[in-house]
């Protein structure tokens, strides 16, 4: 059975969320971050024109658009409306998986039998546009990759059909940028041997390709070609990541404790950017020696920052521990968890730290989870779960 696999897309979906609540700003170029040091988070159509882009250094940003409204964000509003489109598609696809804040897939592989799935869709996309206000696009074909890069080429407001016979028409002429395993240093890499557009890529022997870019070479040959195996996996949404670590002997050693939950934060941290999810509460349990358990919990802006993670669960800390007692177990808790493509919180976080947390993945990634951190949270043993 041919595969049916529709990528859906909620247009600049920060921009969307903010215009939603105040149609004053419709028209207008409008820019999602925070701070003269922060970076773009989002940006509408009409700052594009000028040149902003997401990541980018807001005073850069102001300076191509100086008319742009900034607006800080608001990470609980987007997360919210994120759901409610969640929940009306999740009420009428047989497959739905959630890849991000804002986009979704659609395995929708045999409904052609009872319905033209073409036209199903687009009675889908006007639902969540009707119900929730937000402009989505979207592109049916027979892989995720196809669709993803038709919804791209689609928006905004748009849709479109990638018949089997059309992949390839289809995916020539666009630059190798629009597939979505293909980052800058990747283009860079390809665009030195004259590989810029999908068609000279497509027709690169798959041996050229691993020797430039290793066994990725691989994968990103079958995707200029059009092919992609990979399933729509089942939405899930996650509910929270955790660590704990049990003493030995218990211990009253403070300056201990707190360096383990630090190193704490900084392992949960990591995993939240690496799975792509942002915190909104941060949770912090002791047991005693004599086996009395107390847990203390705050909200936060949306982050996956190491240093502000860890900065709450020790003030957590400082207000949990009253005893004086010898403690048996200390643990750290991150929920009220969004599942996000943003990496840091861009709201709050300066081009630097930002910076200096994606080497510091990348080190890790390379050479372990504890390749690199604050001297206070190496070595510390725990159970994560």
């Amino acid at each position: 059975m041919d595969r049916a696999i529709v990528h859906m897309d909620l247009d600049t979906f920060f921009v969307s969320c903010e215009r939603r609540n105040n149609s004053e700003l419709t028209g207008k170029p409008i820019i999602i971050g925070g701070g003269d040091r922060g970076v773009v988070a989002s940006c509408s159509y009409e700052a594009r024109y000028y040149g902003v882009r997401s990541a980018m250094p807001i005073k850069m940003a102001m300076k191509l658009c100086p008319e742009a409204r900034i607006i800080r964000g608001d990470m609980d509003l987007y997360s919210k409306l994120s759901h409610e489109v969640t929940e009306i598609i999740e009420e009428k696809v047989p497959l739905l998986e959630k890849a991000s804040i804002d986009e979704f897939y659609l395995d929708l592989s045999g409904m052609d039998r009872f319905f033209g799935t073409y036209q199903w869709t687009k009675e889908l996309a006007a639902h969540v546009v009707k119900h929730t206000n937000l402009p989505i696009s979207f592109a049916l074909s027979n892989n995720k990759t196809v669709s993803k890069i038709g919804t791209g080429e689609a928006k905004p407001k748009g849709h479109m059909e990638i018949q089997p016979a059309m992949i390839r028409p289809f995916l020539n002429p666009l630059s190798v940028r629009k597939i979505p395993m293909v980052g800058e240093v990747t283009y860079q890499l390809l665009s030195r041997v004259g590989i810029r557009t999908i068609h000279t890529l497509a027709e690169m022997p798959t041996e050229v390709l691993q020797k430039i870019l290793g066994k990725n070479g691989i994968e990103l040959s079958r995707k200029a070609n059009g092919i992609d195996d990979s399933p729509v996996i089942p939405y899930t949404e996650r509910k929270s990541i955790s660590s704990e670590h049990t003493f030995e002997k218990d211990s009253i050693d403070i300056y201990g404790i707190k360096s383990l939950i630090t190193g704490m934060a900084e392992q949960l941290a990591h995993q939240l950017r690496q799975e792509k999810w942002l915190t909104s509460t941060i949770v912090v349990k002791i047991r005693y020696s004599n086996f009395d358990t107390e847990i203390k919990q705050c909200k936060v802006s949306y982050t996956s920052a190491d240093h502000t993670i860890s900065r709450y669960a020790l003030e957590l800390f400082d207000k949990l521990y009253t005893r004086r007692m010898r403690i048996r177990l200390v643990g750290l808790k991150l929920t009220g968890l969004v599942h996000g493509e943003y990496q840091m919180n861009m709201f709050e976080d300066t081009q630097e730290m930002i910076n200096l947390y994606q080497s510091m993945d990348k080190i890790k990634n390379r050479f372990g989870k504890n390749a690199v951190g604050r001297a206070s949270g190496f070595d510390f043993p725990s159970k994560q779960y």
